[in-house]
């Protein structure tokens, strides 16, 4: 792929996901608790989330494996940290979620699978094509800062989730007030995590490509933190009024 093309998609690609954030900011994404049938066709939950899901751990691995270029070394960890990510989020988090009976809008599924097909090419072409670092990248603060931003947001998101998933017992299916952890200080800590897991992720790699994830990923969890806030406020008449929606004492 030629060097030009493939900065000007990326910058292409980051104007995009600002777009999609202001878009974000006055309509809500219908699925989970804002599910909407208006929006055509449902499908199973668990299923749609997982075929969303799958091209972000199998084109990175492609473009890598495939590679006549891919050089190894710290490349073959920072493929794991995304593998390791989606990992869990296509093959273990579907079936741990509570969501028995529940659809999502196959609309929403397509559009989720077209970003995964595009951002998990766009990251695995980076890694198995462009991507070329020595190992004193490993003593460089920013790849030591951006590993430890990674894996507190992954603890963060892990622990919020499970705090989620656990609130229902086995059979339940309404909506329950969370509460402990990072709840205490926010509506979503669970998107906290993700994005700071990505803004880390950003800096490890300190790659446009990897930065336009981050973006993306504060484009959609952003809007998606404040519905699930202003959600949470219309739904419990007790609910803490000093909690914020995603970012403690902030948003």
């Amino acid at each position: 792929m030629p060097v030009d093309f493939y900065y000007y998609f990326n910058i292409s690609w980051l104007i995009l996901a600002c777009i999609i954030f202001v878009v974000a900011l006055r309509f809500k994404a219908p699925y989970g608790r804002h599910t909407n049938s208006n929006w055509g066709p449902m499908m199973d939950n668990k299923l749609g989330w997982m075929i969303m899901e799958v091209p972000a751990i199998v084109l990175p691995c492609y473009y890598c494996l495939t590679s006549p270029t891919f050089s190894g070394g710290l490349l073959w960890v920072m493929l794991f940290l995304f593998f390791f990510h989606y990992f869990n989020r296509v093959i273990i988090f579907p079936f741990r979620i509570k969501t028995k009976g529940k659809k999502i809008p196959v609309v929403i599924v397509l559009f989720a699978l077209i970003f995964n097909l595009v951002n998990g090419a766009n990251i695995g072409y980076y890694l198995g094509h462009v991507a070329n670092y020595s190992m004193d990248w490993l003593f460089d603060p920013r790849f030591i800062l951006g590993s430890l931003l990674f894996f507190a947001g992954l603890v963060v998101n892990w622990k919020s989730d499970d705090i989620l998933i656990n609130l229902r017992k086995p059979g339940e299916t309404g909506y329950k007030l969370p509460d402990g952890f990072l709840f205490k200080y926010v509506s979503c800590p669970n998107h906290l995590g993700e994005i700071i897991e990505w803004i880390g992720f950003a800096m490890l790699t300190w790659s446009l490509p990897a930065f336009g994830f981050a973006v993306w990923t504060m484009a959609n969890l952003l809007p998606r933190s404040l519905n699930h806030h202003g959600w949470y406020l219309d739904r419990f008449a007790d609910y803490p009024k000093d909690r914020k929606a995603v970012i403690p004492f902030v948003l």
